[in-house]
């Protein structure tokens, strides 16, 4: 068994959630269960997953997506209200980290991204995206394969840049507007989570591949990797649930 407090704290001085102004609380969110013996992790927080990780037996839930938005309704409206109720008829803890879990450079979702994608190195990218080096130039064909293969879809490709690939600009989930700081620094590639209307052109124009891989699919990496973590810090029992979303 672990405090969920000491959980907690353990995350926070490994995301350092407070350097980023992000759109929602990082951390613990719903207070439930004190001591902790399985954890379950998964994208977004939503009932269906609230009711698996019940069935599962576990005492506290961790996230990258949680309940609480700076662009939601403010109040408990009768939506979230309905969400919440099997954390509090269970006594089931949730905990969200959101920016701090993309940006992170060894467990975040973009520097897990460019590891997978066999990125020889990665530096800081637009804030919380990953700049990552192939060792060799990578043909775009393939670089596309190796995403198609790592996210479990085919991603959506505007095929505009150069034919072998040395630099790629990564940014999980909903971020095409950054683009142009690709653009600006370099890159020959740029993946995201979701596309924009207006990035076919702009990629064109720029000479520059654009990949957009999907918002779940690119970040289940990190949050995934989180409960490994604490599994082998506190010996707590992981659980990782698959909530596939196609966008």
């Amino acid at each position: 068994m672990a405090d969920v407090d000491e959980l907690v704290r353990s995350l926070d001085d490994l995301l350092e959630p407070a350097a980023f102004d992000d759109m929602g609380p990082n951390g613990l969110q719903v207070p439930g269960a004190r001591q902790i013996d399985r954890v379950v992790t998964s994208v977004t927080a939503q009932r269906e997953l609230f009711e698996r990780a019940a069935e599962a037996g576990a005492q506290l839930v961790l996230v990258h997506h949680g309940l609480f938005w700076n662009f939601a309704p403010v109040g408990l409206t009768p939506l979230l209200a309905e969400r919440l109720r099997p954390l509090f008829r269970h006594d089931i803890a949730l905990a969200a980290y959101h920016l701090p879990l993309d940006a992170h450079a060894e467990v975040g979702n973009n520097a897990l991204l460019a590891d997978a994608l066999g990125a020889a190195g990665h530096v800081a990218f637009a804030d919380v995206g990953r700049g990552a080096t192939f060792a060799e130039p990578v043909p775009a064909a393939e670089l596309f394969a190796r995403v198609a293969e790592v996210t479990g879809r085919e991603p959506l490709v505007f095929d505009s840049g150069p034919p072998e690939i040395r630099r790629l600009a990564i940014v999980s989930g909903g971020a095409a507007s950054r683009l142009d700081r690709a653009v600006a620094e370099g890159y020959d590639a740029f993946l995201t989570g979701e596309p924009k209307e207006n990035v076919m052109a702009d990629a064109r124009e720029a000479g520059i591949h654009f990949i957009a891989a999907g918002h779940y699919a690119t970040e289940t990496f990190g949050v995934r990797r989180l409960g490994d973590w604490l599994g082998d810090r506190f010996g707590v029992e992981h659980i990782w649930i698959d909530i596939p979303n196609p966008v």
